[in-house]
């Protein structure tokens, strides 16, 4: 089992302690990449995957790097994991 199922596995255990890092690699592991909003973009990030056409709207949380249960949720629902 490589470290990206793995780390699929985990989020679609949905956990409490799901990293903002952990999602970046899942989601370039899935073919989507970050675009580059403004310098105004704050929060805000987006991930898109040309050949699904899928855009993700997310907010990077903070202070902290751990995912809420929410956007774990939607997450999953747009990869279509679970």
């Amino acid at each position: 089992m490589s470290q990206i199922d793995k780390l699929i596995a985990k989020l679609l255990s949905k956990p409490k302690d799901f990293t903002w890092s952990e999602l970046e690699k899942v989601l370039a592991a899935k073919g989507f990449e970050l675009l580059k909003t403004g310098k105004t973009g704050g929060s805000r990030r987006k991930f898109y995957n040309a050949a699904t056409n899928i855009v993700l709207d997310l907010h990077k949380p903070h202070p902290g790097n751990i995912l809420k249960s929410y956007q774990l949720a939607e997450i999953i629902t747009a990869l279509e994991l679970g």
